[in-house]
């Protein structure tokens, strides 16, 4: 099962956002026209406004307010993805240059800011209070996890919970306002939208765990960015922390990064190839699983409609996702 397919019946509203998106950010300056219009043709799921839409249909839909929302939220994501190129050094985003490697950092820098900003104006044609508090909050709580990543790189002695609480910053929020915000908009009764907040939140959790698991068991093809590539820069995911309770990686591992100036391809394969000689793997996908599991529960309750059905294709999905 492709992802697509499972929400194939949202294709004329997904089309209706796709475009106000390449509207949204049609910047006068060539050069931000260019570069924001290459990250949009890049590509992506739009998982964040599937959710915004998915969410929004547990009640009245409103498009008008729905779009918005979406078009906000996917900005938000596009901009913190320039911002994580250049903090990250990242030369290739799903198989193409990045902005950062085309124009240089000041202009990556300066297109995702741009991006954030054409965030912000859209979301200010809701007149809703409420909407623009949850995305105010999100905003500072995602900035708060960039901060964090940057200052865990190379960090071989934090724990898990450092981590949890690093991917609930940097990915899990931002999934679980797309919900939140979409349910908003649709006017449910606040115990729904705290339901499908919570969904969104262990489904973000999750996606972000199973991402961190396929650095480290799919190809450089598969991926759009080498094997490995989080942990070259220092972003030390789940499965590390899992293996580095083995001492042969640990030692491997501290002394291939602490004595050598630039990492080599064949020091990271073989760093790859010892962390699959230990579970971490495993342990990672049990976790990533009981996310999984606390997502379905937080639906049981909501009207089985054609919305929660796909809520629930797309956390069957996630669990076995193989990019």
């Amino acid at each position: 099962m492709r992802l697509p397919k499972t929400y194939n019946y949202l294709k004329k509203d997904l089309d209706i956002i796709e475009s106000s998106l390449m509207e949204a950010i049609q910047a006068n300056h060539p050069v931000l026209r260019e570069a924001s219009t290459q990250l949009l043709k890049a590509g992506g799921k739009r998982i964040r406004p599937v959710f915004v839409l998915l969410s929004s249909q547990f009640g009245k839909v409103d498009i008008t307010q729905v779009k918005n929302v979406a078009v906000s939220l996917e900005l938000i994501h596009m901009a913190t993805l320039v911002h994580d190129d250049v903090i990250d050094d990242a030369e290739l985003r799903r198989g193409m240059p990045t902005i950062k490697k085309q124009y240089g950092n000041r202009v990556a820098m300066y297109t995702g800011d741009y991006i954030l900003a054409r965030a912000l104006e859209t979301i200010t044609e809701i007149e809703n209070k409420e909407i623009h508090k949850t995305l105010a909050e999100t905003l500072v709580e995602v900035s708060l996890g960039e901060i964090e990543q940057i200052k865990d790189k190379f960090n071989w002695d934090q724990n898990i919970r450092t981590y949890f609480r690093r991917i609930r910053r940097k990915t899990a929020l931002l999934i679980a306002s797309s919900c939140k915000l979409g349910a908003m908009t649709s006017g449910i009764a606040p115990k729904d939208i705290n339901k499908l907040y919570k969904y969104g939140y262990y489904i973000g959790m999750s996606y972000q765990i199973i991402d961190d698991i396929l650095d480290f068991t799919s190809s450089s093809e598969e991926l759009g960015k080498p094997a490995g590539n989080d942990l070259y820069q220092g972003n030390i995911t789940l499965p590390v922390l899992f293996a580095m309770r083995d001492e042969g990686f640990n030692r491997l591992l501290r002394n291939t990064f602490d004595n050598s100036a630039d990492v080599t391809k064949e020091q990271m394969d073989e760093i790859i190839c010892a962390l699959h000689d230990t579970n971490a793997i495993q342990q990672s996908y049990a976790i990533s699983d009981r996310y999984l599991k606390k997502a379905f529960d937080a639906l049981e309750s909501l009207p089985h409609n054609k919305a929660r059905i796909t809520l629930e294709q797309i956390a069957k999905f996630i669990g076995k996702r193989k990019q």
